[in-house]
């Protein structure tokens, strides 16, 4: 399988991306979500949809893993800035479209891709998401599960982000209250990923800080019957950030959007448990409908 690392300059910042497979195959982009980096889409995942015939690419949002960093607790940038560097990533590459697949703030990137830059999405998967995006508000909607509003409401001070093994530690605990509580949480796998995250990541106190505080505009919800790319919705049984039922308002919203629900998952990038289902309902999602 053929690989490329590049570091590449997009709207005056810099994004580190790796990309996966024969670039004459139809493209994916994969969106991480606020606090994960381009590590949180696992390389055996993308080996998977690379042996389904597709080009992927997957890549560290700001703050995130090796892209341009800036001060924890000062983000200079917005939620549009975010969608402004996906466009620009994928005329970058030398693509006119590609198949974006996100995950929360990753799929509220798509969602606001898919109507300020159509000529850029030739699909929409959208994971974990709600219809408009983090930080709106949907009174019609369930909120999040009350064990999360506490976690939440609670000051986190952090580790110690010199400590190497701390900051591991808190990666895990990071992720456990998102997770299914009907699936055992894989705290093995989880470690080895905080490990590579820590070895990988140049300033981790920006990426699980940051991401968290930016503005997200003007709420969108009302435009989402304007997208026209063909979508996807996934969603977690046991989504404990954005309950299912945002999911489905979010399908019902997009017009011909396709609903599926991942039965043992919470408020979390695919469990591998979901693997074989996830990847070829991508696979066939993006068959249909190829870049010009």
């Amino acid at each position: 399988m053929s690989f490329e690392q590049r570091m590449i300059e997009v709207n005056g910042v810099e994004l580190s991306t790796e990309s996966f497979g024969r670039p004459e195959h139809p493209a994916i982009l994969l969106v991480h979500g606020a606090g994960h980096s381009l590590l949180a889409w696992e390389e055996d995942f993308v080996r998977r949809l690379v042996a389904g015939g597709r080009y992927v690419i997957r890549y560290d949002s700001r703050d995130a893993g090796l892209s341009t960093n800036y001060p924890a607790g000062a983000p200079a940038y917005e939620l549009r800035d975010l969608v402004a560097d996906a466009a620009c990533l994928i005329e970058a590459l030398g693509l006119t479209s590609a198949h974006v697949v996100g995950m929360s703030q990753g799929a509220a990137i798509g969602q606001l891709l898919a109507l300020d830059h159509p000529g850029r999405v030739a699909s929409l998967t959208l994971a974990s998401a709600t219809p408009g995006g983090p930080g709106h508000e949907h009174p019609d909607l369930p909120r999040m599960s009350a064990d999360l509003q506490a976690l939440f409401a609670e000051e986190d001070p952090g580790p110690d982000w010199s400590d190497r093994a701390g900051v591991i530690d808190y990666l895990v605990e990071a992720e456990r209250p998102f997770a299914a509580a009907s699936r055992p949480f894989d705290e093995a796998g989880m470690r080895a990923m905080a490990a590579r995250v820590a070895g990988r990541t140049t300033n981790i106190a920006a990426q699980l800080t940051n991401p968290f505080m930016i503005d997200a505009g003007e709420p969108w919800r009302g435009r989402l019957g304007q997208i026209t790319a063909p979508t996807l919705v996934l969603h977690g049984t046991e989504d404990p950030m954005f309950p299912i039922e945002h999911g489905r308002a979010l399908a019902e919203e997009i017009p011909g959007a396709r609903f599926m629900a991942m039965e043992q998952t919470g408020h979390e990038v695919f469990p591998r448990a979901q693997w074989d289902t996830v990847v070829d309902a991508i696979l066939d999602h993006t068959r249909a409908f190829r870049p010009v």
